[in-house]
């Protein structure tokens, strides 16, 4: 539930200003618009990644030590993560925020952009920027090191928990637990990386990237969930029996 807010409010957050953007003239936004834009944006976009590193930990709880699943993923426990990835948003947004619009832009004051984000904004920037891309480096750093650590630390145990399955029915139980959070984390990391990996050289990339994860990926998550749905499976095989009656 809490993911699927992130899902929905992080992409609202881009969306409606890039739409009046592409269907109007005036292709522009405030100042208190673009911090705005970048505050919320940053903020969510964090707490997802902290919340998929929660997901991950349960689906690992869920798996390898199913007896004890209630006592250890407690409600208690589950308000603190939610709550823990919501503060680690906050805080990296202040600082990203902060550091982003200390910068000076005396030169033009177009983005080169469909949204207000860092580098988009160090571009235009006549400051120095070492101690501006430092810091995004070690906040970014901070961020996905421990995010993808416990994922990854998490599903070797799974996989090593499911190996260990000598059904296959019970095997292909647990796998199907896990692919749809796989296919999350697979989409969104994915293009995070391809997004700031990508040398400032080639930004029409990282438009393409940010296109993924902004708008694309909210709307393919919905139905990567709805995959493990048994109602959901039997409906798409039926229209993929109509269009090939071979299937």
């Amino acid at each position: 539930m809490e993911y699927n807010f992130v899902d929905l409010f992080y992409s609202s957050v881009i969306a409606p200003k890039a739409m009046i953007n592409f269907w109007s003239e005036s292709k522009s936004i405030s100042l208190a618009g673009c911090v705005t834009q970048l505050f919320l944006f940053a903020l969510f976009i964090v707490a997802e990644g902290f919340l998929l590193a929660a997901m991950a930990y349960d689906r690992f709880i869920a798996i390898c030590n199913p007896l004890l699943y209630s006592v250890q993923m407690s409600a208690c426990l589950c308000t603190q993560l939610v709550a823990g990835s919501y503060l680690c948003g906050c805080i990296s947004s202040v600082l990203q925020t902060s550091i982003t619009f200390t910068l000076s832009f005396c030169g033009s004051r177009a983005i080169d952009h469909f949204y207000c984000d860092t580098r988009p904004l160090q571009r235009i920037s006549c400051s120095d920027l070492f101690i501006s891309r430092m810091i995004s480096i070690s906040l970014s750093s901070i961020i996905i090191l421990p995010t993808i650590i416990v994922i990854i630390i998490s599903y070797l145990y799974i996989v090593s928990t499911v190996l260990k399955i000598r059904s296959s029915e019970g095997r292909k139980k647990a796998f199907s637990t896990c692919s749809s959070h796989l296919g999350v984390v697979s989409v969104l990391y994915g293009a995070v990386f391809f997004m700031y990996l990508t040398p400032d050289r080639f930004p029409e990339l990282s438009k393409v990237a940010s296109l993924c994860y902004t708008l694309v990926t909210p709307m393919l998550n919905p139905l990567i969930y709805s995959l493990r749905n048994k109602d959901v499976k039997e409906a798409l095989k039926k229209l993929l029996e109509k269009k090939n009656p071979k299937i």
